[in-house]
């Protein structure tokens, strides 16, 4: 049975391209199914969308982001406006993926270092660092991205692909493998 589970969630993960779909509502997978066809995606947008409010904040330096609820009820992320722009990207993304899949272990605020390190297990910071990679480089659009490049990973269509991405080199390098 465990087997077949397996095929199951891998078959899932393979016709919707994000990790944890699973754990995400139909109404929020719309929401990000209708952002990851704009290169760069849009974060800020989409937090808004599903309804965080974005702030771009004077952090101290080892703090990258957080994501905390407002009295209202609804959340609002915080990214640290001394670091670089794909970094600001990423960790809009990473609260993101802390929302859809983590909100309810979120309580009174995440905050999560430089090293996305939180209060929160390594597990969950990991869980939420693949969907954010999911969430700013779409699988199927960096598919796309290295198909036209005829395959090539070159060191510079890496960096031309981040750069369309509006991710680090880095990042972009361990998505195309």
């Amino acid at each position: 049975m465990r087997h077949s589970n397996l095929r199951a969630e891998k078959r899932v993960r393979i016709l919707t391209d994000y990790s944890h779909r699973e754990r995400i509502s139909d109404k929020d997978f719309e929401i990000l199914e209708s952002f990851s066809s704009d290169i760069p995606v849009k974060v800020g947008a989409l937090a808004e969308a599903l309804g965080l409010k974005v702030m771009i904040a004077t952090l101290p330096m080892n703090i990258s982001g957080l994501i905390q609820p407002e009295t209202d009820g609804h959340f609002v992320i915080k990214v640290n406006r001394f670091e670089s722009k794909e970094r600001q990207r990423f960790t809009i993304a990473h609260e993101i993926a802390h929302y859809l899949i983590h909100r309810d272990k979120i309580d009174a605020g995440v905050v999560d270092s430089v090293l996305y390190r939180s209060k929160l297990s390594s597990r969950t910071e990991a869980e939420a660092n693949r969907l954010a990679a999911d969430i700013v480089m779409p699988r199927q659009a960096v598919a796309g991205a290295v198909r036209k490049q005829g395959g090539n990973r070159s060191e510079q269509v890496v960096q031309d692909l981040a750069t369309a991405f509006g991710v680090s080199k880095q990042a972009m390098a361990i998505r195309v493998g």
